[in-house]
């Protein structure tokens, strides 16, 4: 049997997602699915639950408004002019592609790691999903220390909705395009409605009332650490580092006509990572206010985060079912990642069935609140996990012919473990890892500078030990 033919029976096996073939001509997408999808990926469940961690760290006016409006314009650069870009070049999935560079045995580990952390982030969002329906069944909220499950009402609640998620999942990329494209206008009018109540509720009727209220911001709460301007900046462009300079949406833009199509995350980034933050930080700040939340705060406690409560206070039944929408929509493409990440390790296995496992995990870890209350850190985590090895990617991409490296190297010489690839990884995880654990430095401040350095030791490495293959020969 010819290799083609071999690739093609795994297509068929795999469910037509194209997880080990370019995607033809006939199955690309205009920039229109892109839009709905990233506006309702972004425009999401969690933005209630991040918008709010800024104001616990004691974030001041300025920083957040200015911060996040300059973050996330890098943001859209780097989807733009890195992600689509290659996408479009060779309409690969990111795991694919890697291994293509990385080899095999190399490369599962990998997948292994990606495929576990977008169902932790998944899980995540079933917790805000999870937290809005409960509130007919006056479900106790999860506190923002609490990492365990509450009560046997939440599993249960937690179990519908992981299991109502991972089926659409499961449907492939058009179901899940299909659903965020009807779901996003109303996810992102709630957010709006919930900004506007809240300034109300705060009795802000001026610009100038705002900054009062808000101004240089104030003392973290317990717990947290004090975000500067940086912070913000920093933090919001790589909020989803694995996703643009870590190559993972890839596997998203791949479908795409144009390389263009990378503009339309900006409607995630302004809509969700922006007025959606802001809008929720401002719900916070009402519930602050309330006798429950001081007395928390008068015994040294931050008070809860539960985005349910905090939309259904501000706008009702309406606010409910958008937490639940925006919640869905944002796990639904991440569970899709993270199936084909699960798929590439094991790629006879059906589309549908990684896909069921990996929303199987999303489900298990949306049942513990830690990692809903603690996003900001583990998204620092997981884009300075993840983003070199979109690095490696990046760098071949656009300067193999500079540095005289052979493009796609473990492929062209069959070889199951690139180690120029595994050299790079651990000198610059290991190296900046340790500075930010030694000098207390913020991960996402040191996320870049690790993937510059895997992405040039990289080069250089491959070039040393390809340049060694080839005398050998």
């Amino acid at each position: 049997m010819s290799q083609y033919n071999i690739e093609e029976e795994i297509e068929e096996i795999a469910g037509g997602e194209f997880e080990r073939t370019p995607v033809p001509q006939s199955n690309l997408k205009s920039w229109k699915s892109f839009l709905g999808m990233y506006a309702g990926e972004h425009a999401a469940g969690t933005e209630f639950t991040i918008g709010p961690l800024f104001l616990t760290a004691g974030v001041s006016a300025f920083d957040l408004i200015i911060g996040l409006l300059l973050g996330n314009l890098l943001a859209v650069l780097s989807w733009r002019f890195l992600t689509a870009e290659i996408a479009v070049k060779h309409r690969l999935t990111l795991y694919y592609q890697l291994e293509k560079i990385c080899g095999k045995n190399l490369v599962t580990g990998y997948n292994l790691a990606n495929g576990v952390l977008f169902c932790f982030l998944a899980g995540a969002m079933i917790t805000v999903s999870a937290t809005a329906v409960g509130i007919p069944f006056d479900m106790e909220m999860p506190k923002l220390t609490d990492t365990m499950p509450n009560g046997p009402t939440w599993v249960i609640i937690v179990l519908v909705v992981g299991a109502v998620i991972s089926l659409v999942a499961s449907k492939g990329y058009d179901t899940v395009s299909k659903a965020a494209n009807w779901m996003s206008p109303l996810i992102v009018l709630a957010f709006l409605a919930c900004g506007v109540v809240a300034l109300n509720q705060l009795g802000v009727k001026s610009f100038a009332d705002f900054w009062n209220i808000w101004g240089n911001g104030s003392e973290p709460f317990p717990g947290q650490i004090k975000y500067t301007f940086w912070h913000v900046v920093i933090w919001s462009w790589f909020a989803n580092a694995a996703m643009h300079i870590g190559m993972s949406d890839l596997s998203v833009f791949r479908f795409a006509k144009k390389a263009s199509s990378g503009w339309t995350t900006a409607a995630g980034m302004y809509v969700g990572h922006y007025m959606a933050w802001i809008a929720a930080a401002l719900l916070y700040a009402v519930y602050l206010k309330s006798p429950e939340a001081q007395t928390m705060l008068s015994n040294g406690e931050a008070p809860t985060v539960a985005p349910g409560p905090l939309a259904d206070n501000a706008i009702g039944i309406f606010g409910i079912i958008a937490v639940v929408l925006a919640g869905w929509t944002t796990a639904n493409p991440t569970i899709y990642r993270a199936g084909l990440a699960f798929q590439a390790i094991v790629p006879k296995l059906s589309t549908f069935w990684v896909t069921i496992i990996a929303g199987t995990v999303a489900t298990i870890a949306g049942l513990f609140p830690a990692f809903a209350m603690k996003l900001l850190d583990f998204v620092a985590l997981y884009g300075f996990i993840l983003a070199p090895f979109g690095a490696i990617i990046v760098f071949e991409h656009f300067f193999h012919k500079q540095s005289g490296i052979m493009k796609n190297y473990a492929e062209l010489e069959g070889i199951a473990f690139n180690r120029a690839v595994f050299w790079a990884l651990a000198i610059s995880f290991a190296l900046f890892y340790f500075i930010s654990l030694q000098f207390d430095v913020f991960l996402s401040f040191v996320t870049l500078p690790a993937w510059v350095l895997c992405g040039v030791l990289f080069l250089v490495f491959s070039k040393m030990w390809q340049k060694k293959v080839k005398t050998s020969i």
